[in-house]
């Protein structure tokens, strides 16, 4: 009987274990295609929740100026930065990001990176832009310097 009441109790602690276990593979299943959830994963470490920014090492990705002013290049950009990182110099509302590095996020899937571009131009900055798959896969295919992604924001600005 002891035996027995001992195996019940190993069992049930095993179960106990497989889901405490199995809760956060659930929970990052659920933020797969969630934008916001998967920016304060990602993103918010060094460009704050909400996209705020750290002045002089994460520039804001809050941006009244930026987006519109790329429009509809807006989602190559944005995706382009996370495919292929970003370092360098820029200036943001008057204050320089020195040495800036932005390490590459090209492990997201897909669904994740349009999920952040559509809560940082949509949610964060109020863009209404479409989302193109073959834009995407074209910014995932064809590799960019982060002097070309730098060029391509002096130039919108």
């Amino acid at each position: 009987m002891m035996v027995l009441k001992k195996f019940t109790l190993s069992l049930l602690s095993l179960a106990a274990l497989g889901a405490a276990l199995a809760a956060p593979v659930s929970a990052a299943g659920a933020a797969e295609n969630n934008g916001e959830a998967l920016f304060n994963q990602r993103c918010a470490a060094c460009h704050q929740p909400g996209g705020i920014g750290t002045p002089g090492l994460a520039p804001p990705l809050v941006n009244s100026m930026l987006w519109p002013a790329l429009a509809e290049q807006a989602p190559a950009y944005l995706w382009g930065v996370l495919n292929n990182g970003l370092s360098g110099t820029i200036e943001v509302d008057g204050i320089g990001y020195y040495g800036l590095v932005m390490p590459t996020q090209a492990d997201l899937t897909a669904a994740q990176m349009k999920a952040l571009a559509a809560y940082v131009l949509g949610d964060l900055n109020g863009l209404n832009v479409v989302l193109a798959d073959e834009v995407l896969e074209y910014a995932r295919s064809t590799p960019q310097s982060h002097s070309q992604l730098r060029g391509v924001r002096k130039n919108a600005q």
